[in-house]
């Protein structure tokens, strides 16, 4: 009989121990950002911006694109311009002006170098180290064609599907229908 009175003691005292430390744990403010390069960080969303692909005096195409920063807060309170559309321009300039983008060598396309261009680009823009990461949330190529397509409400067409690789049957399978 005491062992078990001994027992429910020791199960009360564990229960209430272990609430106790939840509540205070749960309960404790919570501990300050040390990482001062991420707090010293603020996001800057950007604008979908359409751009127009021109080749050989026409146009063939559009790029649509939004890209956002991450800037520094403190230099950022000494800014009294639209942040938003001003890296609206400048991205429209960097993309239009420099061909960033080359369709005939889309593999080649370098997301890396392209955010390193973008954000070289605002800093020079923007008279010193404003923006410190480049994010590229949407980057999409449509053709004068689709386009067309898309406001005339065709669907668009798929063709028949190219066989990339033909070899022989895996063994076990049934030989194909001879037609």
């Amino acid at each position: 009989m005491v062992k078990l009175v001994l027992t429910g003691i020791w199960v009360c005292a564990i229960t209430l121990a272990s609430v106790y430390f939840s509540v205070y744990l749960a309960t404790a403010p919570a501990p300050a950002i040390t990482d001062s390069k991420q707090s010293a960080l603020e996001l800057v969303k950007g604008e979908t911006i359409t751009v127009p692909v021109i080749s050989d005096g026409a146009v063939t195409g559009y790029f649509l694109g939004r890209i956002s920063f991450m800037m520094n807060k403190d230099m950022l309170k000494g800014v009294s311009l639209p942040l938003t559309e001003m890296t609206t321009d400048q991205l429209f300039s960097l993309l239009v002006g420099n061909k960033m983008i080359d369709l005939t060598r889309i593999k080649s396309f370098d997301p890396k170098a392209f955010r390193e261009e973008i954000k070289k680009g605002m800093n020079e823009r923007l008279g010193g180290e404003y923006v410190a990461d480049v994010m590229l949330e949407q980057l999409d190529y449509l053709s004068k064609q689709e386009i067309k397509q898309n406001a005339a409400g065709e669907t668009k067409k798929l063709g028949a599907p190219v066989k990339i690789v033909e070899g022989a049957p895996a063994e076990g399978a049934p030989a194909p229908a001879a037609h």
